[in-house]
């Protein structure tokens, strides 16, 4: 529990580029739902959260798009698709007057600064919202991958994992009107029974490295503090790979 009464200090938020999307309307970014995010970012760190962002690029690019183009240009492609997220979303935590900056292992010096995790760390302690974009900088990971990775580089107590789904269920819940949701399951056993909440190399580096994630939905912006409040709106995904999974309790 942090000193400020909230359940994490230091936090590493993963944000879903389809989750700041609107579909319905063809946005590949949703003003109104940016803007609520960034409010809720500087809600935070106003309260003493430090705030790392990842940004993952579905929204713009996914690699199914990139038929015939070679796997390395693809993802290539796919990483430029992150900073165009992490740029918008950069714009709007300034208007809300929080210290950001966004920082990409890939040197894009007019607009970003080079990734380096110890000036990243210095500035989440001085309460500089930091949003990591491109990946790690090389293609064949994915981003799921780069977030455990920035996790455990910048020492977050926990990967915040936003989407567009309210946990994780043991088969889809549009499809399946019996699937459960998990109140916990560890990252191995999402992996073991391809459960999609997180790919198999990066739940490797989460076991080796103690980090948990929280998976919730932001269809709400709002369950962001809620999360870290200490509310029970998701699943848990834990590190420890003897964890016994566990529903929430049906209707």
């Amino acid at each position: 529990m942090a000193e400020n009464g909230l359940r994490w200090k230091r936090v590493l938020l993963k944000l879903s580029g389809e989750a700041l999307a609107d579909k319905d309307n063809g946005e590949i970014l949703n003003a109104e739902k940016v803007a609520q995010v960034a409010d809720l970012i500087a809600r935070m760190v106003k309260a003493g959260t430090e705030v790392g962002v990842v940004i993952g690029a579905g929204n713009i690019w996914r690699g199914a798009l990139g038929k015939g183009v070679r796997r390395a240009r693809a993802d290539q492609m796919g990483m430029l698709g992150t900073m165009i997220n992490c740029l918008r979303l950069e714009d709007a935590v300034e208007k809300t007057g929080t210290p950001v900056t966004v920082m990409s292992p890939v040197a894009m010096n007019s607009f970003a600064e080079q990734y380096n995790f110890r000036a990243a760390c210095e500035y989440l302690s001085a309460g500089k919202v930091v949003i990591f974009g491109a990946g790690l900088g090389i293609p064949y990971i994915s981003t799921d991958t780069a977030c455990v990775v920035r996790a455990a580089e910048i020492g977050a107590d926990i990967i915040l994992m936003a989407k567009n789904v309210d946990g994780v269920y043991n088969a889809d819940p549009k499809k399946d009107p019996a699937a459960r949701r998990y109140r916990i399951i560890s990252s191995k056993q999402c992996v073991d029974d391809d459960l999609h909440a997180i790919d198999e190399s990066a739940a490797l580096i989460a076991a080796e490295q103690n980090i948990d994630a929280y998976v919730f939905s932001l269809s709400d912006p709002d369950n962001i503090l809620r999360v870290i409040r200490g509310e029970e709106i998701g699943t848990l995904l834990s590190s420890d790979e003897e964890t016994k999974a566990e529903f929430y309790p049906e209707n």
